[in-house]
């Protein structure tokens, strides 16, 4: 049966990724081995694209419409959406706010997560993207002028900006270091998380976007590279490279697994992290872009259909 190709745009702040795909059915590196689990779907906002779950409740940045959606993990029912700033993109969880990037305005929002209250806003580098919390400092990647920005999380006051490379994008903190993806070349940055001060560069597949730490490892997402790259976080040697979807963005560990969505082809990759083996692939109707896990359930962003997606982490067999 002859295919119908059609030209797919990657839509990344800072560049375009211009890929072949086929819409008449997923991509998969491990043939026809992809199920379609049954889930639950919630409408959110204009292209939702990160999410971050705060133990009770999941939040969703909307990127269109400068706003965060936030609904109950138990049941999808929604509390509210909350106004931030403008072109809202990564969230991270503090353990009593949630923080948002704000890509287009330079600043990062701070909400009470208990009712979605504005608590501030704060000044970071150009282009913010990335967000993560250590447990103490919130960072931020600023991919337009190639640095980091640590503020304290406890009133958003800045410790410091440090240089990380072209275009950061993503974050991961291994308990003592900083790990920054470096998507126009093709590496990992790793800072001591202390001062901020270069400990090494490593090297990645094409165009690493988010990156995960598993306890031992950091596991990279390669969006132009169909791949996902296993790092040893003692000194950044490469274990291995493995195959997933298409266009992977997102990344998660549960403790067991690697979850990866695929943003190319509606898919999410799960990887046996002990071995990296392929455990299933899993289709999800109007897009996979971020991902996160709470509790017993694995939620994904759809950016095509303004939809995030609930699946029982039990049926992801």
């Amino acid at each position: 049966m002859k295919k119908s190709w059609q030209l797919l745009t990657l839509l990344i702040p800072g560049f375009v990724l211009l890929l072949l795909a086929t819409p008449s059915a997923p991509f998969s590196p491990h043939g026809s081995r992809t199920a379609k689990p049954a889930g639950q779907s919630f409408k959110v906002g204009a292209d939702p694209y990160g999410i971050a779950f705060d133990g009770t409740n999941i939040w969703v940045t909307n990127n269109g419409g400068d706003t965060v959606t936030r609904l109950q993990a138990a049941n999808g029912s929604l509390p509210g959406t909350c106004a931030v700033g403008s072109r809202p993109l990564g969230l991270a969880f503090d353990g009593q706010n949630i923080w948002v990037v704000n890509h287009a305005g330079n600043t990062v929002t701070k909400l009470r997560a208990s009712d979605g209250s504005l608590v501030g806003t704060y000044r970071v580098g150009a282009g913010p993207i990335g967000i993560l919390f250590d447990g103490k400092y919130i960072w931020v990647a600023n991919e337009k002028d190639y640095s980091v920005t640590k503020l304290r999380a406890g009133d958003g006051a800045p410790v410091g900006t440090y240089s990380a490379g072209p275009q950061p994008l993503g974050l991961a903190f291994d308990g003592k270091n900083i790990w920054v993806t470096n998507g126009q070349a093709n590496v990992v940055t790793k800072l001591r998380a202390r001062d901020g001060s270069l400990v090494g560069r490593y090297p990645t597949g094409p165009v690493p976007w988010n990156l995960v730490f598993d306890g031992t490892n950091l596991w990279v997402v390669n969006t132009g590279g169909n791949s996902v790259t296993k790092l040893r976080a003692s000194d950044g040697s490469l274990v291995g490279t493995y195959a997933v979807g298409y266009q992977p963005w997102s990344i998660a560990f549960d403790g067991k697994n690697i979850w990866v969505s695929n943003s190319g082809d509606s898919t999410v990759t799960k990887l046996e992290a002990s071995g990296a083996v392929f455990a299933g692939a899993y289709g999800v109707a109007g897009g996979a872009e971020a991902l996160v896990i709470a509790k017993k359930d694995l939620w994904v962003t759809n950016i095509g259909r303004d939809t995030v997606t609930k699946l029982p982490l039990s049926s992801l067999k």
